[in-house]
């Protein structure tokens, strides 16, 4: 079964491509890596291009512009990415019979009465919050069979360190402080969970919207504490302070965060914050010891 990974040199991307193996081929938008192809999901011609010459079964679709403050100060950019380019996607892989399965954010809800079940009605505060609602609706829509993946809080080891836990790792360890939101819930989820989750949302034949999301439900500052007692850092350098004092360009969903029942009675174990910690500890320590 031949699986395309549209934004494998990304961070989920990458763990997408070490869970199929053989069976994957991936591309990259701006960070080349061996072995990887160049995509631009704003290049359509390049899409059809790429989709009928791979005629793959499965489309996996992690690729985004992610940086939330940017993508409000940038709407027209931004859903040149996050929104035209995902549903002309869509489009090319109906057209030769493949599957997508889109990756979507709980920020597609207003964090008014989080965390949310997949069937709580979605009201985005934000620009990438509407623009990624608008493209599981188009995906959906292409196709009935199609599967739209919400994550929340994703973290894991990775290189350059961009996700929370590993930004938090080399400040505190750098000796920074840092000010974390004490008022922003979600629900963190260990990256290699959600490749296992997505494994077996492909090979069981799953359609519709599935949330993938670790157990525990906390505030963010509550989250770097607990990283800090884990790792052994200094708790002192977090400065735990309310959203509206950070500067942040979007607005947040305050709780927000998803609930993964459903996902969890196909007999997927979503790792809770101190089991996936630990996987990070004994990722960090086999790659230290690697070199």
């Amino acid at each position: 079964m031949k699986v395309l990974v549209v934004g494998a040199s990304g961070f989920v991307g990458g763990f997408l491509m070490e869970a199929f193996g053989a069976d994957a081929v991936g591309t990259y938008a701006s960070r080349p890596k061996p072995g990887l192809l160049p995509l631009d999901l704003r290049d359509h011609s390049a899409v059809r291009r790429l989709i009928r010459e791979l005629q793959p079964r499965w489309i996996l679709l992690p690729a985004a512009q992610p940086h939330v403050d940017w993508c409000e100060d940038h709407e027209a950019e931004s859903r040149a990415v996050n929104v035209t380019g995902v549903l002309a996607l869509a489009e090319e892989a109906r057209a030769v019979g493949a599957r997508v399965l889109f990756f979507s954010t709980d920020y597609v809800f207003d964090g008014a009465t989080g965390p949310y079940r997949e069937e709580a009605p979605p009201s985005p505060l934000n620009v990438y919050g509407r623009q990624k609602l608008a493209a599981e609706r188009g995906v959906l829509e292409a196709d009935r069979e199609n599967i739209v993946v919400r994550v929340c809080g994703v973290y894991g080891c990775e290189e350059p360190p961009k996700n929370f836990v590993m930004t938090l790792l080399r400040r505190l360890r750098a000796g920074e402080a840092v000010r974390v939101p004490n008022d922003q819930w979600g629900t963190p989820t260990y990256v290699r969970d959600i490749a296992r989750a997505v494994q077996r949302l492909v090979e069981g034949g799953a359609s519709g919207v599935w949330h993938v999301a670790g157990p525990d439900f906390l505030p963010r500052h509550e989250f770097a504490f607990r990283i800090c007692r884990y790792f052994g850092l200094d708790s002192s350098l977090i400065v735990p302070a309310p959203t509206h004092a950070l500067g942040q360009r979007a607005p947040r969903p305050l709780r927000a965060g998803l609930m993964a029942e459903r996902i969890g009675e196909l007999g997927v174990h979503l790792r809770g914050v101190e089991e996936g910690l630990e996987a990070v500890r004994e990722e960090l320590v086999l790659r230290s010891a690697a070199g």
